[in-house]
C-alpha cells in the first residue's frame, strides 16, 4: 500500500517508517524541516517536505501521490519536559493539530485515501473505576491546561471518526518512552529524575499508561493492515501508579529516591493532576484485535 506519515521525523514516526517499509509497504513521509529529508531518504522514505498550514500544498501533494493511508502523527512538543516548556508549546501544538491535521484530512479525502489514522492520547480519560476502555470519554473537568488539551483530542477524534469520505481509525497511546522522547538517556525527563526534580505528588495514586515507541509503530502498523474503524488503545501491560513506577524508574537509573511532596508544596496543579488523579488504560482490544504484544515497562523489571 501508498502509506503518507504527516510527522515521519519524529519519536514515533521513525520507527514506524522502518516497519513499513519492512513489510513491504511505500512510504513516503512527511516533515517540515529540508535538513529531516535525508533521513527519511535513507529509510527509504519518499520525502515530502511541507508546512501542515500550506493547505494547496498538502492537497497538490496528496492528489499526486494518492495515498492509500494517510497516518497523523502531527505534534510540535518541547525538548524538554517543563511546565514553562510545555506552556509555551501549546498554542503552535494546539494550532497544529487541529489546524494542520484539518487540512491533512481534506487533502486526504479529496486524494481518495481509503484510511485515515491519527495520533491521540490514552491519559486524559474521564475518572472511573479501574482501567479506562475505549469507551471511556474524555475528562471534562480538571486544569485549564488539561482540558484545553482533551478537548483537542476529542475534536481530532470526532473529526477522523465521523469522515463520510474514508475509513478512521483514532489510536490512544500512552506515555511515549524509548529513542527520541522525554523517557530516554539524555531525556528530558531521566534527567529530571536523576536531578530529584521530580517528585512523587500526595500518595501517588494516579496512575500512569506507559508504551515503547517501537510497541506503537508496531501496533499502528497492526491497526493499518487489520484494524476496525475506531478507536485503540496502545499501552504497555504495567498501568502503575506515581508512587511504584517513579521511584523504580529512579532505582533503574541508578538515582537518589525521588521526593515526597504534597500538592501545596508541588503547587503546579497539571503536574499534580497527573500524580494523583491519572486513570490508566485497557489494552485488552488492541491485544485481542490486533495482537499487540507490548514489552515490560523496562524499569519495572527492576522490581520483579
Amino acid at each position: 500500500m501508498k502509506v503518507f506519515i504527516a510527522g515521519a521525523t519524529g519519536a514515533i514516526g521513525k520507527p514506524l517508517v522502518r516497519i513499513l517499509k519492512e513489510r513491504g509497504h511505500e512510504v513516503f513521509g512527511m516533515t517540515r524541516s529540508q535538513e529531516k529529508s535525508d533521513s527519511l531518504k535513507d529509510q527509504g522514505a519518499v520525502p515530502i517536505v511541507m508546512d501542515a498550514f500550506d493547505f494547496e500544498s498538502v492537497n497538490s501533494a496528496l492528489d499526486l501521490i494518492k495515498p492509500d493511508v494517510v497516518i497523523e502523527q502531527l505534534t510540535s512538543l518541547p525538548k524538554n519536559y517543563t511546565p514553562e516548556e510545555m506552556q509555551a508549546a501549546d498554542a503552535l501544538n494546539t494550532r497544529l493539530r487541529l489546524e494542520g491535521g484539518a487540512n491533512l484530512q481534506r487533502a486526504a479525502e479529496a486524494s481518495g485515501a481509503e484510511l485515515y489514522m491519527v495520533q491521540s492520547v490514552s491519559f486524559f480519560s474521564a475518572p472511573g473505576d479501574g482501567l479506562a476502555d475505549e469507551d471511556a470519554p474524555f475528562i471534562s473537568s480538571a486544569t485549564p491546561f488539561i482540558q484545553g488539551a482533551a478537548s483537542t483530542f476529542r475534536q481530532m477524534e470526532n473529526r477522523v471518526l465521523n469522515s463520510s469520505a474514508l475509513r478512521g481509525i483514532a489510536l490512544r497511546y500512552g506515555m511515549f518512552y524509548g529513542p527520541g522522547t522525554w523517557y530516554e538517556n539524555q531525556g528530558s525527563v531521566y534527567e529530571l529524575v536523576r536531578a530529584q526534580g521530580m517528585p512523587v505528588v500526595g500518595d501517588g495514586r494516579g496512575v500512569w499508561s506507559f508504551v515503547h515507541v517501537d510497541d506503537a509503530a508496531k501496533a499502528t502498523v497492526s491497526a493499518m493492515e487489520k484494524g476496525d474503524s475506531g478507536v485503540y488503545n496502545i499501552t504497555d501491560d504495567d498501568p502503575s501508579p506515581m508512587s511504584v513506577w517513579l521511584p523504580s524508574l529512579a532505582s533503574y537509573l541508578g538515582a537518589p529516591e525521588p521526593p515526597y511532596l504534597d500538592e501545596e508544596t508541588v503547587g503546579d496543579p497539571d503536574f499534580i493532576y497527573y500524580g494523583t488523579k491519572l486513570r490508566g488504560a485497557s489494552n485488552a482490544k488492541a491485544k485481542n484485535e490486533l495482537g499487540f504484544s507490548p514489552r515490560q515497562l523496562e524499569w519495572l523489571k527492576e522490581t520483579d
